[in-house]
């Protein structure tokens, strides 16, 4: 009699949730409601995991919005109060606060535009203080970001059911895309499905023996495979009602990044609809035309080919 893992982190009862338990990039499935925006929301961890783009578009939105901000508190002020300012039309003197407020904001003060009076003097101090904390903060989440250890792993976006051996196996490849080299890499294998238990809908969860649970080195890909033999909770079911079965593969990966001396972790689940019948992954790496290096070739991570 299988027994489910009850140690997975979500619930029982499978009304209680729906969809799949882990997005592909890893992330659990999972919107929290009830909580304001800032109760809701870590600010460094949103930074910290906001594509490179999307964080360097934000601190140019940022540092525009602050000094035209500051621009509009000078200009309210009035530019009589500011020394060196040239004459010219609206825009052009609006330009002129605006760079004020840069190089105030910067610090660098090139001198040629000069505060005189008290309220703009405290604007401007103010705006010094706030620069220097606003890239602060900034440089400690470029930090943040650059030295965050991660796995770097780039997974096959379906799972192969396969003849293997004298029966069959499910499988799904692996492979490191960075510069970088994990040592001691584990594999661990969760089999989700929902299961009707005394009229009621129940969550179980099975963990899938793998047929190498852990390797020394991960240089090249490494393909993952769960046979289906009588310890497999997918004994005796045929290809066609596992592709029928509503379930999700939950995949957790953890292994040691030599360059960051730390544990890295990461995660991709799935469904069955992403599982493809009488296939096999092509092979991905092999020599180079000198027959000197080996080529780990990532456009045929995905590539498979159908078996009779």
């Amino acid at each position: 009699m299988l027994r489910s893992d009850e140690t997975t982190g979500f619930g029982t009862y499978s009304k209680d949730n729906s969809g799949r338990y882990y997005d592909k990039d890893g992330l659990p499935n999972v919107q929290k409601k009830g909580l304001n925006i800032f109760e809701s929301l870590s600010w460094y961890h949103t930074m910290i995991n906001l594509p490179s783009g999307y964080f360097l578009l934000l601190i140019l939105l940022f540092y525009i919005f602050i000094n035209l901000i500051f621009t509009c508190l000078y200009a309210l002020i009035g530019k009589e109060h500011l020394v060196g300012i040239k004459d010219g039309n609206t825009f052009e003197q609006f330009m002129e606060l605006f760079f004020f407020s840069t190089q105030t904001f910067t610090t660098v003060g090139y001198g040629r535009i000069s505060p005189m009076g008290m309220m703009v003097s405290g604007v401007a101090t103010f705006e010094a203080f706030l620069g220097l904390l606003s890239f602060a903060l900034a440089t400690g989440l470029f930090y943040g970001r650059f030295s965050r250890p991660k796995a770097h792993l780039r997974f096959s976006k379906n799972m192969l059911l396969s003849p293997f051996k004298e029966g069959k196996a499910l499988m799904f490849r692996l492979a490191p895309y960075k510069n970088n080299y994990l040592s001691d890499v584990e594999v661990k294998l969760t089999l989700a499905v929902r299961e009707e238990e005394n009229g009621v809908w129940i969550n179980r969860f099975y963990p899938l023996d793998t047929q190498i649970q852990k390797i020394n080195m991960l240089i090249l890909s490494w393909t993952v495979v769960h046979p289906i033999d009588q310890k497999s909770p997918l004994y005796g079911l045929s290809d066609q009602e596992i592709t029928d079965t509503p379930m999700e593969v939950l995949v957790f990966i953890k292994g040691f990044d030599e360059a960051y001396s730390n544990a890295v972790v990461t995660r991709t689940s799935y469904l069955n609809t992403e599982i493809v019948c009488h296939a096999k992954f092509k092979i991905m790496h092999g020599p180079d035309s000198d027959v000197n290096t080996t080529i780990l070739d990532f456009r045929l991570l995905d590539v498979y080919e159908k078996m009779e």
